[in-house]
């Protein structure tokens, strides 16, 4: 004889599944986006570093407009800035390894950034992270 958590699982676990696999998407695609927006801001401050000599002062600027002007707004520090500087110009001549880095969560990119010395260390761990990524 059935138990009814038994009946329930039985009849009701595909949704369940159902559920835990769209959340596990938005997750993913959430990340992507705010890798996305990362990038550009990054890209954003290296370009204007380079033609209209921004520094840390334009930079901070940046980062109290942003506060100032949507205080809900997190991670716009003038550290996180300068870091999304970095992630930019890290990545952005690498046709291989950039297209990697919006697989793997912010947390983890920074890691790769500040642990590893070379291009080629960098995508062993991200292809790392990737890999165990999509094997939760």
């Amino acid at each position: 004889m059935k138990t009814p958590s038994k009946t329930f699982d039985n009849q009701f676990g595909e949704i369940l599944e159902l559920i835990k696999s769209v959340r596990l998407r938005a997750l993913k695609f959430v990340n992507t986006e705010l890798i996305d927006l990362y990038w550009n801001v990054g890209r954003f401050i290296s370009d204007n570093c380079s033609k209209n000599n921004w520094g840390e002062n334009t930079v901070e600027n940046l980062s109290r407009y942003i506060i100032e002007k949507e205080p809900d707004i997190k991670g716009f520090s003038p550290q996180n800035l300068w870091r999304m500087k970095q992630f930019f110009e890290t990545y952005c001549q690498n046709e291989k390894l950039s297209p990697l880095v919006r697989e793997i969560t912010w947390s983890n990119n920074l890691l790769i950034i500040s642990k590893t010395k070379d291009l080629s260390e960098k995508e062993f761990y991200l292809r790392l992270s990737i890999k165990e990524n999509y094997s939760k």
